[in-house]
């Protein structure tokens, strides 16, 4: 594609029907804010300048917009009269050349694929305007793309449409691509209409053919064009980006032995040769290497999963949680900014954060990382080979030497050496017949 591009996205929307106090472009879809997964899909088309349109005080929108690569500029739209409106309220914010890719914040599963061919379709066209639609299962309140002779004629309301249009035309996804050098005299010719008194986008198809020029349109996947505007619709489109994000999961090699039960974010890796079982959640920001394993009901966020590693089941990584090859972390173990170096075990109820457990260190059942004094977080370092007895609290910080064994039930506070074997717990005393002795006293108190 030549010609340079620009990107407005419309997010001034309300949201009132989500019954949120969140910003509607804000929920989530995969672990990311709906406008960022339009943003995503922008920046893979390297525009000369993105804007997104906002009503006034969207503070946390633009909170957030703060955060994408792109960087887009912000125009504000006061007050809200409907989409020509807002495209009117970026028109100063425009590159003065190319073409303008209309797109919506509330709708996070356009690709960036979809959205090039639309653009190449425009430019072999030489049209003016060039249309999105699409075919969902429901068409109910979805305009039509009334085609001519010379291509797209229009874009007909639902209630205007004749059955044959209703029936069978494409429906309108909204996604808009416009010449730069023609949207001037485009919006200009915008009017209000009743009853909301709103300039409505759509309006500059008929325009542009009452000028004599050319618009055009593509077919592209239904689900690309699905908007949310409740709950109810953002629970519909996690559904659906999560069957995408399953699918292209198992197409680059991953085995999910349940699919529908695995839920994935939108930035997830999983190497060829990962098995994932039965009810597994993956947060934002995880990698996995080949031939790892992730047993049932895990959860995972910010995490590294080295080559071969075995997690689970019923394991919660942390953010920070770094597992190398071969380890394994087993059944109720937590693990929070921490490394686990090659061939590291902790295979049973156990919470280690802020550490590091060396290569081939053995860590038994009911030990935890005491790292946090109330006032700050502290380091534990298990060097390689170690072996921590079960129920042992290791409070940090603490450093744990080469080889060292810990016995069970102790309480570790200083530095324990090399190859020493250490045990920090009360000696055990036996009092003979105590029990005997015990029961009886309590027995004479309860008459």
């Amino acid at each position: 594609m030549s010609a340079p591009l620009t990107v407005v996205v419309l997010a001034a929307g309300k949201g009132t029907r989500m019954r949120s106090g969140l910003p509607k472009v804000l929920h989530r879809v995969a672990g990311r804010p709906m406008i960022g997964h339009v943003l995503a899909a922008a920046a893979a088309l390297e525009p000369v300048r993105t804007v997104v349109v906002l009503a006034p005080g969207m503070t946390e929108v633009e909170a957030e917009l703060a955060r994408s690569a792109l960087a887009p500029a912000v125009a504000i739209q006061e007050p809200a009269l409907g989409t020509g409106h807002a495209l009117m309220a970026a028109r100063e914010r425009l590159a003065p050349e190319g073409r303008v890719l209309v797109l919506y914040g509330d709708t996070p599963l356009v690709t960036a694929l979809t959205l090039r061919r639309l653009l190449v379709a425009v430019e072999e066209a030489g049209a003016a305007v060039g249309v999105l639609g699409m075919r969902p299962p429901d068409t109910t309140g979805y305009g039509r793309l009334a085609f001519g002779s010379q291509g797209l004629d229009a874009i007909v309301e639902e209630r205007h449409a004749d059955e044959a249009l209703r029936r069978d035309g494409l429906c309108n996804a909204g996604i808009m691509v416009i010449d730069r050098a023609r949207l001037g005299p485009l919006l200009d010719a915008l009017e209000p209409k009743q009853p909301k008194n709103e300039y409505y986008l759509t309006d500059i198809v008929e325009h542009a053919r009452t000028f004599g020029w050319r618009c055009t349109a593509i077919e592209g996947p239904w689900l690309e064009g699905v908007g949310v505007n409740s709950q109810a619709q953002l629970a519909d489109a996690e559904a659906l980006l999560q069957g995408r994000l399953r699918q292209a999961a198992m197409e680059l090699g991953a085995t999910l032995v349940a699919p529908e039960t695995v839920f994935f974010s939108c930035d997830t890796v999983l190497a060829p040769g990962v098995e994932v079982g039965p009810y597994v959640v993956f947060g934002r920001d995880v990698e996995i290497a080949a031939g790892a394993q992730i047993l049932s009901f895990c959860h995972l966020e910010g995490v590294r999963i080295g080559p071969g590693a075995r997690i689970g089941p019923f394991a919660r990584l942390r953010p920070g949680a770094d597992i190398g090859e071969g380890a394994r972390i087993g059944n109720f173990v937590e693990v929070k900014n921490a490394r686990f170096e090659a061939g590291a075990k902790a295979n049973h109820l156990s919470y280690i954060g802020d550490a590091r457990v060396g290569a081939r260190a053995n860590i038994g059942a009911g030990t935890i990382t005491c790292n946090y004094d109330g006032f700050g977080k502290h380091r534990t370092d298990l060097g390689e080979r170690v072996f921590i007895g079960s129920n042992t609290s290791l409070v940090a910080p603490v450093t744990i030497g080469d080889g060292a064994i810990i016995g069970a039930g102790s309480t570790i506070d200083r530095d324990v050496p090399p190859d020493s074997l250490s045990i920090g717990r009360a000696r055990q005393t036996d009092f003979p017949d105590g029990a005997a002795r015990f029961r009886a006293r309590r027995s004479r108190g309860s008459t």
